[in-house]
């Protein structure tokens, strides 16, 4: 870089017309040039932008100083965050065979398991978050739920041991591998659509002994019973104002306006399959009187009698993101691995992002690595970190995992390495699994979040999470929202075969971002374990003891969860 003078400075201001009679002034242009590390003629194009954006702003001491604070001190701020992004981007020269030859040693060495929990393995350029290692409250609980008192909370004695763990549907009839996508007909989601809400109001029709539904749009003197799925008449939010009945093509395929005033209360999102009663005198407004829900599945039976166990089954459960948003350093992970080692559970179910696409260094493009690098050495981190512990790992995708399909319903990882390690198990999103005779519905998509911003409710006196946990579990789907929020990419199809529930589940994992807790609706435990963390911050994760109880047709269900809590990592 040629050193600025006084000179240089006096004939690129003479260059662009700008008068300068102060020394001074000069003096501190050059002392600006070199601090900022431009040139001349850079110092004189950024001063003209400057003064022209100011009205023609004269060259004086004071405007100098102006000038500096407002855009030379940013333009050096930006300057460094990109030379230092650049510096961590740099690939590294290799001249000679010895030189690969050390840095194929050196990168070996990353890659074995006494440095794979190292967080600077992770990324390079990564340090640990400041926020995160002084946060406080490590270890509280912060929801529990059923008889915790006195409880140990820490697997059977050989933990992992005999824990039978497979998917509810069976390998043929669930999503194992990745598929074609992004071609979808409209017909075709009209069909799904379709066969939905006659499928639900055959179980309404049977539930309610209803004897037939009327057409929507048929003008009728009398009462009358309708079929349909709600939506709304506009693009915009679903109001009490707003709210159409769309029939399916066996009760003439219409919409039909609906007036609510008359009901008492109700709870209604867009893609919900209700049944309404009320008058439509016109055939071009219903003014429902009484409103028909869903009803939910029955819970898992086995077809062979088994026994109660004999010790309770211990469960964590962890949602992404595995970092905070400051750093790829992991230490969340690593924290959440010693917990592991601590409690030794018998299962853990780990639900990503794993590899967040809204972190703030992958958004930007900082990272070392490639994204399916990150993820593996997370993987082999976290099945290196709990060998001795023996657990079962239940890795659940998430559309939020930059690696992986962005698609819903999501098919599971793909791990080739890892096929022959028993403790692992690799499953859809969402899925349903039977753990010792226990089952659990597991999705890593925020459903609480979308339809929480889309259902609208009047007398119902239960709180918002209990009022979606219910639609969930009564329409009998893990999205029952329809049409879905814009970062949903649902493909119908696929969805009609492995979106919908097969049955109640015993336990419902249900993470969000809005607050964990943990609720019995309609005798289904469900449980919104938090995020691992939170911004900068530390999150919570969820852990749970299940017990099967000995199979009997004459007694009455008992949940097999028997205790519930939330605890801050």
């Amino acid at each position: 870089m040629a050193l600025v003078t006084a000179e240089s400075l006096k004939s690129e201001l003479e260059m662009f017309d700008v008068p300068c009679t102060d020394d001074s002034v000069l003096d501190t242009m050059v002392e600006l040039c070199i601090c900022s590390r431009i040139q001349a003629d850079e110092m004189l194009l950024e001063w003209v932008a400057y003064s022209t954006t100011k009205n023609g702003l004269k060259l004086s001491a004071d405007t100098l100083e102006q000038f500096k604070h407002e855009v030379l001190n940013k333009k050096s701020k930006s300057k460094q965050s990109f030379r230092k992004d650049e510096s961590h981007n740099r690939t590294r020269d290799i001249h000679s065979l010895q030189d690969f030859e050390s840095e194929m040693k050196s990168t070996a060495l990353l890659a074995s398991p006494g440095l794979l929990l190292s967080p600077a393995s992770f990324s390079p350029s990564a340090t640990p978050s400041q926020k995160y290692s002084q946060r406080g409250g490590k270890g509280e609980v912060v929801v529990t739920f059923g008889a915790v008192q006195g409880t140990r909370w820490v697997g059977r004695r050989s933990a992992g041991a005999g824990v039978q763990l497979e998917l509810l549907e069976g390998c043929e009839d669930s999503l194992r591998s990745s598929y074609k996508f992004m071609f979808q007909r409209l017909r075709d989601v009209r069909n799904v659509l379709t066969e939905k809400i006659e499928e639900l109001g055959e179980s309404l029709k049977s539930h309610f002994s209803i004897e037939e539904f009327s057409p929507v749009s048929l003008p009728a003197q009398d009462s009358i019973k309708v079929l349909g799925q709600v939506c709304c008449d506009s693009n915009g939010k679903l109001n009490a104002h707003s709210v159409l009945l769309e029939a399916g093509p066996e009760q003439g395929g219409h919409q039909v306006p609906v007036d609510l005033s008359e009901l008492k209360e109700y709870s209604l999102f867009p893609g919900q399959v209700v049944v309404m009663e009320g008058m439509n005198t016109t055939g071009r407004k219903l003014m429902a009187s009484k409103l028909y829900e869903g009803v939910p599945l029955p819970f898992y039976t086995p077809e062979i009698k088994m026994e109660m166990d004999e010790e309770p089954m211990n469960v964590l459960v962890a949602c992404g993101p595995y970092t905070t948003s400051d750093t790829l350093t992991f230490d969340p992970l690593l924290d959440l691995i010693s917990i592991i080692v601590r409690d030794r559970p018998d299962v853990c179910l780990l639900l990503g992002p794993f590899v967040d696409s809204k972190h703030e260094q992958i958004e930007k493009a900082q990272v070392t690595e490639t994204f399916e690098a990150i993820f593996s050495r997370c993987v082999e981190s976290i099945l290196d970190g709990t060998k001795s512990v023996g657990c079962r790992l239940v890795f659940v995708p998430s559309q939020r995992d930059i690696h992986h399909h962005y698609i819903f319903p999501q098919p599971p990882f793909t791990l080739p390495n890892l096929s022959k390690d028993q403790r692992v198990t690799l499953v859809p999103d969402p899925c349903t699994l039977l753990i010792d005779g226990v089952t659990f519905g597991l999705t890593s998509t925020d459903i609480l979040f979308h339809m929480g911003a889309e259902e609208i409710s009047c007398g119902t006196g239960s709180d918002r999470f209990s009022r979606i946990l219910k639609h969930i579990l009564t329409q009998r789907s893990y999205y029952p929202l329809y049409p879905p929020v814009e970062e949903v990419n649902m493909d119908y199809e696929k969805f009609q075969s492995f979106g919908q529930m097969p049955l109640t589940p015993d336990v419902l994992i249900i993470p969000s971002e809005l607050r964990y807790f943990v609720k019995d609706v309609v005798g289904c435990i469900c449980v919104n374990p938090g995020r691992l963390t939170k911004g900068q911050v530390g999150g919570t994760y969820g852990r749970l003891l299940v017990q099967r109880s000995a199979s009997s047709q004459d007694v009455k269900r008992v949940s097999p969860c028997l205790a519930a809590q939330v605890v801050k990592v």
